[in-house]
């Protein structure tokens, strides 16, 4: 198909047609801009506060005693986030690990996991010990109790029975702000400050705790800016700007940090190690990029919803709708279609586009997955990519892009490949 598209003549015609496509959306696309310069100037502001200078880039070695630049990069992410503290680590490998680290942290035996959005994404299933082996160290195997509730079947959270959900061994409420592998819709920060204002009404010593991934700089501000007292990220979806190799954050309250990172790292040693090498330039670089990063991932998930709706596909969120991460759902109904949707994005992939993904049982999922990411980075979802499992009703989730031209090409080998090319243009 790019071969095709190196024509002129076609790639111009290609180019009027997507043009042509996205004039319905100027509005939508014009608010992700304005939020995409009111997120650019609140990272800005924070750089220029903490006075980041040519020497805060430069890495540690061996312990990582005394690095001033990864003291300087988490602070950047407090200021930004709205939080006391952060934690932003090469070490965390990823947001699960960034998701695990905080729970392991902040939660004794006899506590209660309170998880208000249904059930957790797949890989923190094991996590909590409500799948997988036994004693393999998760929360239950540590004598932490666990419930789901979803705040999504009531009108709004202060329609949902708190004074019920919340036991005296309630110790922590955590949010799945993303849709994960889910066709329900994603939690809005809007409803985060709401459950977080209902919780410590009743219950002021209950830890609100958000999973944060996906969502940065999706909307105006983060879940701790409006009182959630945890959250936690990986570096290679959002707030890496698709520079950043590897990572997570978790940001919240100073005190709650602290112990995060004697998980991390070991108790007694907390935040004051752990060499940086030369993670701190990437950190810094692709967190001022990352508002713009998620802009065009938000215009091209936003595009594809328009053009797939009206070829014939269920979609999730709707073109017009408003979001909170940079998920989009596509339903297709059947197996043969979910790999072949997943097989289409690897084509429109910069690496290993000659490959063909298959279905495989991937570390952490209960069903096969497909998974389309020819990243620069393994397992980035700030890069285009899309993956989903191989269960009814067929679900693809796609995610990222670093430029909405690329998005719009990647759009191009969906249409091509489910035979909905446009009549108008060559091939």
């Amino acid at each position: 198909m790019f071969t095709e598209l190196q024509d002129p003549q076609a790639l111009s015609s290609a180019l009027h047609w997507l043009e042509a496509q996205s004039a319905p959306l100027k509005s939508i696309f014009d608010a992700i801009a304005t939020r995409e310069l009111q997120n650019q100037a609140r990272v800005l502001a924070a750089f220029q506060e903490e006075r980041i200078g040519e020497h805060h880039l430069q890495g540690t070695y061996g312990y990582g005693h005394d690095d001033i630049g990864r003291d300087a990069l988490e602070n950047v992410y407090a200021r930004v986030f709205g939080a006391e503290a952060a934690l932003v680590r090469p070490h965390i490998a990823s947001g699960t690990h960034a998701i695990t680290a905080a729970l392991f942290g902040v939660l004794r035996p006899g506590d209660e996991l309170l998880f208000v959005t249904g059930h957790p994404y797949d890989t923190l299933e094991e996590v909590v010990g409500v799948r997988g082996d036994q004693n393999v160290g998760s929360l239950q195997d540590w004598g932490v109790k666990y419930r789901e509730v979803d705040v999504r079947d009531y009108i709004s959270p202060q329609d949902c029975p708190w004074e019920d959900w919340l036991r005296p061994e309630t110790r922590l409420v955590m949010i799945q702000r993303s849709r994960g592998y889910s066709w329900r819709r994603a939690i809005p920060v809007a409803e985060i400050e709401q459950i977080v204002q209902t919780v410590k009404g009743l219950r002021p010593e209950i830890l609100v705790f958000v999973d944060n991934c996906y969502g940065e700089f999706v909307e105006d501000c983060e879940p701790c800016a409006v009182g959630a007292d945890l959250m936690a990220g990986s570096l290679i979806k959002n707030p890496g700007g698709g520079l950043v190799p590897t990572g997570g954050y978790v940001a919240g309250r100073e005190d709650l940090i602290e112990k995060v990172a004697c998980r991390v790292y070991a108790p007694g040693m907390g935040r004051s190690g752990g060499a940086t090498q030369g993670f701190t330039r990437l950190a810094f670089q692709g967190f001022f990029m990352a508002p713009h990063t998620v802009a065009e991932a938000l215009k091209g998930a936003v595009l594809t919803a328009h053009v797939l709706s009206q070829v014939g596909f269920s979609v999730s969120p709707e073109a017009s709708a408003a979001r909170t991460d940079i998920i989009q759902a596509v339903q297709l109904g059947s197996r043969e279609n979910l790999v072949g949707f997943c097989q289409a994005i690897q084509r429109a992939c910069p690496i290993d586009a000659y490959v063909t993904p298959e279905p495989f049982q991937s570390h952490g999922y209960f069903h096969e997955v497909i998974m389309a990411a020819g990243t620069f980075a393994e397992g980035s979802s700030i890069e285009l990519s899309a993956d989903g499992p191989l269960r009814d009703p067929f679900v693809a989730y796609l995610q990222g892009g670093l430029s909405f031209s690329h998005c719009r090409l990647a759009l191009l080998s969906l249409l091509k490949h489910f035979e909905r090319w446009p009549t108008d243009l060559p091939g």
